[in-house]
């Protein structure tokens, strides 16, 4: 029975991890159709900006909650304003400019910060689960990824930002014909992305730290995820991030993690091969 709380609690844990590192790019590439390749190095900005305010005294929650997401923000409405806003319907090109991004992140930090790794210790304690030990900062780890799931939903589904912003990525022309900022939409949508993106860093520093090519640990999981989950953002992030994080902690428990990402891997493809659109290309369309 405990061993099947723990794994219950490692498989949830592997679910949410997999739902933060993606729930950004699901914003921007699922709801703009930008494909982001700089993704992984905005979490690694967010990691570092948590880091750096909490050696500097600032609150651990407010470093991880407000600061990092606002640097994010910060860089995201330049990044959008600069390159992103010229590029809207030019795939290839947003790509090559996402990836050039992403080099220059990345030298930026290793320049500046040094390329070492960089972490602080995990907040909360071990909770005794029989006679086994679990750390607090896992089920912090779930609870993020939750709140993080619903007030997105709220946010798009009931808020009229969420409506004007569904509108428009589903008919620009005509939401502009109709008085709506189309501009300001996909700017304030980038934003958001970047912001989530922030919040997974900040999350994630504790556990793995974080060092500029932290970016490329992440990047590959997303797009994997996004892309099985289909053109939902929110849904399909959710539905395909329950799918391959259970496969690939149930394989890593079972044997090495390295297996365990194979695995993850293998399912995509699989899943993909079967529902070529995605989870909710298929299921799921009236959902957000």
């Amino acid at each position: 029975m405990e061993l099947t709380l723990i794994t219950a609690i490692h498989v949830l844990y592997a679910v949410a991890s997999l739902f933060l590192m993606t729930a950004g790019l699901a914003v921007i590439f699922g709801m703009m159709g930008v494909i982001n390749f700089a993704h992984g190095e905005f979490l690694m900005v967010g990691g570092f900006a948590f880091i750096l305010a909490v050696r500097t005294g600032v609150n651990i929650w407010l470093a991880m909650f407000v600061v990092a997401p606002l640097v994010c923000v910060i860089l995201g409405a330049v990044v959008e304003r600069l390159i992103i806003r010229r590029l809207y319907g030019r795939t290839v090109d947003t790509i090559l400019a996402t990836w050039g991004l992403s080099l220059l992140l990345i030298g930026i930090a290793s320049v500046t910060l040094g390329y070492d790794q960089r972490g602080v210790s995990q907040p909360f304690g071990s909770i005794a689960i029989g006679s086994y030990r679990e750390g607090g900062y896992t089920f912090f780890v779930i609870a993020v990824a939750a709140v993080v799931m619903v007030g997105l939903y709220a946010l798009l589904r009931w808020t009229s930002f969420g409506l004007v912003a569904r509108g428009t990525m589903e008919n620009a022309a005509m939401a502009g014909a109709l008085g709506t900022h189309v501009p300001r939409v996909y700017a304030l949508t980038f934003a958001l992305g970047a912001a989530l993106s922030g919040i997974a860093g900040a999350v994630f520093a504790p556990v793995a730290g974080v060092m500029p090519v932290s970016g490329t640990i992440y990047i590959g999981k997303a797009f994997i995820t996004v892309i099985s989950g289909g053109p939902l953002p929110l849904a399909g992030s959710a539905l395909a991030a329950s799918l391959l994080g259970t496969v690939s902690e149930l394989t890593t428990i079972v044997s090495t993690p390295v297996v365990g990402q194979v695995a993850l891997l293998a399912t995509a493809v699989v899943l993909l091969r079967i529902l070529p659109s995605g989870i909710t290309g298929r299921f799921f369309r009236g959902g957000v």
